[in-house]
């Protein structure tokens, strides 16, 4: 396998880097689900991305070059989905796993935020010495629809003093205006967006 080159830190949503062919791909490889989980939604599935080895590495990086030459010290996955993308991201390049869980998930002192959903409220937690003031953070998603947990989470990793390079995200459903809700100094990124 040949060594992966990060592109320059202005790196933006175009993916130089990556091409159109393997964004194609990656597309081609998500299945679309009707009526899941109710009627009228369409669920884009990536059970298919990551069951495949090829499609899966392509989509680990293609998230890696969302960092750009920016030295990672932690990669921060957002419960659940977010756990199997940040931690086979933050392997690759050599950086620390934190898990962001839903409430009462993490078994230690944590921080949280609650934050708004369709049909009522949830909340997020990361444990209180999860970060370290100053460290590069990358805060990965599978997916960015409406912005209520990534904002939840941007939030709290600025509690904690640490340093945030980017929100990147496998999928961006561009039509639910879910980066309103994260701020406009926050740098996000979209492999494939809808």
């Amino acid at each position: 396998m040949p060594p992966l080159i990060l592109p320059h830190p202005e790196f933006s949503a175009t993916f130089a880097a990556m091409n159109q062919a393997d964004l194609d791909r990656l597309s081609s490889g998500i299945r679309d689900v009707h009526d899941f989980p109710k009627p009228g939604i369409i669920f884009k599935d990536i059970t298919t991305v990551l069951s495949d080895p090829e499609l899966f590495h392509l989509a680990i990086s293609g998230l890696i070059e969302t960092a750009g030459d920016v030295k990672i010290d932690k990669v921060i996955g957002i419960d659940a989905r977010g756990f199997i993308f940040g931690a086979a991201l933050a392997d690759r390049i050599g950086a620390g796993f934190v898990p962001m869980r839903k409430k009462g998930k993490l078994p230690w002192q944590t921080i949280g935020k609650a934050f708004a959903l369709e049909y009522g409220e949830d909340e997020i937690e990361l444990h209180k010495d999860a970060l370290h003031k100053g460290e590069n953070v990358l805060l990965v998603d599978d997916l960015l629809a409406t912005g209520g947990t990534a904002g939840a989470a941007v939030e709290l990793i600025s509690q904690l003093g640490a340093n945030l390079i980017a929100v990147s995200f496998f999928i961006e459903l561009e039509f639910l205006n879910g980066r309103e809700k994260l701020g406009d100094d926050v740098r996000i990124e979209a492999l494939l967006k809808y």
